[in-house]
């Protein structure tokens, strides 16, 4: 991203490069399972209609996480693996993508991380014999380190889009110190330093 062309023949495909590369820098190993499916999940969530649910009225609407959790505790098994793994997704995606934003909200990143990290753990719980029951389990173990790679991803990003979203990333990183960030701005070819970017 950051001024590079970027070919690729897919969206999976694109993600898969970008995840690689990000989990390379950010020394977290994962599984080729567990890859694969944070591929996917990246490409899902490129559409809208993932991250909301459509109520009757046809409004989109949020699914608070505490809602989902309720909703898994009140349903039969499969139901509470679909209702648990849809709790790990949205938390991690939105740690990851949002976490800005998060961050000024009635709960931050962490409540994100606790209950996502918790409901992959529950998932790999209640199906033990699936082909992914191992990739949930890391998923559960590694949670926070995969929303700093989601982070870095989502930043990156935004840097690419030009200055004001150079702009954006910088104010962020002011305002938490992230050293992610920090690197966002430096691949980017711009020095970041309290007060204002150097070119």
């Amino acid at each position: 991203m950051s001024g590079r062309l970027v070919t690729a023949a897919s969206l999976k495909e694109f993600f898969k490069q970008l995840l690689t590369e990000v989990l390379s820098e950010r020394r977290v190993s994962v599984t080729e399972i567990t890859e694969f499916y944070l591929v996917n999940l990246l490409s899902d969530f490129t559409s809208a209609e993932k991250l909301f649910t459509t109520q009757v009225d046809g409004r989109k609407e949020h699914e608070p996480l505490a809602v989902l959790y309720h909703q898994a505790l009140q349903a039969d098994r499969e139901g509470r693996i679909k209702a648990f793994r849809r709790l790990g997704d949205l938390s991690l995606y939105k740690a990851g993508f949002f976490a800005d934003a998060l961050r000024g909200g009635a709960v931050g990143p962490d409540y994100y991380i606790q209950m996502g990290g918790n409901a992959y753990g529950q998932v790999a719980d209640l199906s033990p014999q699936t082909s992914f029951a191992g990739a949930f389990r890391e998923l559960c173990q590694k949670f926070r380190a995969v929303v700093a790679v989601l982070e870095q991803i989502a930043a990156r990003g935004l840097a690419a889009t030009g200055p004001l979203g150079a702009l954006k990333v910088y104010e962020s990183w002011v305002r938490t110190g992230n050293d992610r960030l920090e690197k966002v701005l430096v691949d980017a070819g711009l020095v970041p330093v309290k007060g204002g970017l150097v070119n």
